[in-house]
């Protein structure tokens, strides 16, 4: 056992501070200078983010406080990064924006409601164990399904960053876009002309020096230039007055229809918490050979969303892109998270009343940017690459983001996930012994008919476990090559390996294959059978209708029993 799980192990007996204990001063003071490294890159970011949710400015700055305090008590990554998210803040925002207007008083009000609900559906899941949950929003259609997030936000700041007025809301992507393509002669030059030096001034940071935080200094250099020279008199928007302080802590009061109504954006977002969070958090658990608590994850998340919505903040996430950011900052504790939330003390205390001169276009152009990260070309190449089949999903799950919405997406993204499953189960790989050139041993090849094992015997692995799906196809085949098998085929012996289940339809489908087979006069066999499937067996009468004489837990004697010596044809592999 190395020391990183020594040491959770001794800490697992905690119910708190998982995410900062053990630590020593020298590992503290690390902690905190790179927390103050990772505020200088993030706080645009959450800025950013607050834009995309249609929140205030200022309320992505509360995101970094309370919520980032509440996890680091009670979660259990030591780098997790939990605050304001792309993802999420799209998926409610296309909810809320429908029911009340955007940066209004009742549009917070009701955001900040979604997270409460977000964090109780968290809290349900924490009690009742539900972390596994997050495999199944497989990778393939999150890679889809954020490439869609990216190109929707990216259409939905066009036209901040071209100084422009789109009448349509922000969940129609199509319309905003072929307004702004329809329109551009209506851009403002000046605004143009600041978002492409802001937009060419962080993709070349990203590519020449990742570390710097090149948006930071967009806002200090946007800011002071606008103080300078005045840009809301030549004509580019600036975000106005901005109300400083901390956070006033209330209850998101809304009626019980408009919570019925948020239910929805609230159980996406809880979806995609689930799903990310766990995977940035065993990313780089991983790296750091570290054991990962996705329960105590989870609840970590739902303090983080309470504490969310009662500072008037909106959902929270933890963001792999902030957490890689936190990671190459330096940050190997939730002390790193902490120290941040310290530097956004600062700024909500002393330095928010700058804000106000902040231009609409550069913090547009700043989330334009973060947009683009989210489509994640190189994974879609490897995606294509490998897998055609997968790579079509991913295209469906981004396409449905743009075109009909991000609620629906995440929607779509979760039942095509579960659909893949499925049909992997359903359709599964299956493969038989057969005699192989030129020396005639056995080895796994595709089912074909005609073919058989050996004379009288047929091998036939089944590579999935046996339920009221797929056993029909099971039954087909193996009647199918019972049918045209050459000779008098007296053995058909189930490799069953791949099955650890069998429930009760399937064994009844089974049951009534081998009757038939045995009024063929063909005896079947099963080998590898493993203590599951044999409880299964035992438990719906399939043992009585084999014959215990014809289980056995390895496919050797399985043979042996037909009358066959397997190391006399390919031993080693049987």
């Amino acid at each position: 056992m190395n020391e990183s799980d020594q040491n959770n192990k001794s800490t697992g007996r905690l119910s708190l501070l998982k995410g900062i204990r053990p630590i020593s001063r020298a590992a503290a003071w690390r902690d905190v200078l790179a927390g103050i490294s990772l505020a200088s890159m993030d706080i645009p970011q959450v800025l950013g983010y607050a834009r995309i949710a249609g929140m205030p400015t200022i309320t992505g700055l509360y995101t970094a406080l309370l919520p980032v305090a509440a996890f680091a008590l009670i979660g259990a990554s030591r780098h997790l990064v939990v605050a304001a998210d792309s993802a999420t803040a799209t998926i409610f925002s296309s909810r809320v924006a429908t029911m009340a207007s955007m940066a209004s008083a009742e549009y917070v009000t009701l955001a900040s409601m979604v997270a409460l609900l977000t964090a109780a559906m968290l809290l349900c899941a924490r009690i009742f164990k539900l972390g596994f949950l997050a495999d199944f929003l497989s990778r393939t259609v999150l890679v889809g399904f954020l490439a869609g997030v990216g190109v929707h936000v990216s259409i939905a700041m066009l036209g901040d960053m071209l100084g422009m007025t789109v009448p349509y809301p922000s969940s129609r992507s199509l319309s905003q876009l072929l307004h702004v393509t329809t329109h551009l002669a209506q851009a403002h030059g000046p605004t143009v002309a600041l978002t492409a030096c802001v937009v060419i001034a962080i993709l070349i940071g990203k590519r020449i020096a990742p570390r710097a935080p090149v948006p930071l200094v967009a806002v200090i250099g946007s800011i002071a230039a606008s103080r300078a020279f005045d840009f809301s008199a030549h004509g580019i928007a600036l975000l106005g007055p901005v109300a400083g302080g901390l956070p006033a802590l209330r209850f998101p009061a809304v009626t019980w229809q408009q919570a019925l109504d948020l239910l929805p954006a609230a159980a996406s977002c809880f979806v995609m918490i689930v799903a990310q969070s766990a995977a940035a958090a065993r990313v780089f658990a991983q790296q750091y050979r570290e054991s990962v608590d996705t329960n105590a994850d989870i609840l970590g998340l739902a303090a983080a969303n309470t504490a969310a919505a009662f500072s008037g903040t909106f959902v929270v996430n933890g963001s792999q892109t902030q957490t890689a950011m936190a990671d190459r900052a330096g940050t190997r504790s939730q002390i790193g998270q902490l120290a941040f939330a310290a530097v956004v003390i600062i700024v909500l205390l002393f330095l928010s009343g700058y804000l106000q001169y902040l231009p609409h276009c550069v913090l547009a152009g700043i989330v334009f940017t973060i947009a683009l990260g989210l489509v994640n070309v190189q994974s879609l190449k490897d995606i294509r690459r490998e897998t055609r089949g997968e790579f079509n999903l991913a295209l469906i799950t981004a396409a449905a983001v743009v075109m009909v919405g991000v609620e629906q997406g995440i929607l779509l993204a979760v039942a095509l996930s579960l659909m893949r499953h499925v049909r992997h189960s359903y359709r599964p790989h299956t493969m038989m012994l057969a005699p192989t050139e030129p020396n005639g041993r056995w080895q796994f090849a595709p089912v074909r008919p005609a073919t058989i094992t050996a004379p009288g015997l047929i091998v036939y692995r089944f590579g999935a476990d046996l339920f009221y799906a797929n056993d029909h196809f099971f039954c087909e085949e193996a009647l199918q090559l019972a049918e045209h098998a050459p000779g008098g085929l007296r053995w058909f012996v189930v490799d069953a390996g791949a099955i650890t289940d069998i429930d009760y339809s399937a064994s009844r489908s089974v049951i009534d294959l081998i009757e038939a087979l045995r009024a063929r006069g063909i005896a079947v066999i099963f080998g590898r059978v493993n203590r599951y499937l044999r409880a299964d067996m035992d438990r719906h009468g399939m043992t009585r209708i084999v014959g215990a004489e014809h289980i056995f837990s390895t496919l050797h004697e399985a043979l042996e029993a037909a009358g066959v010596s397997p190391a006399a044809r390919e031993p080693g592999t049987v």
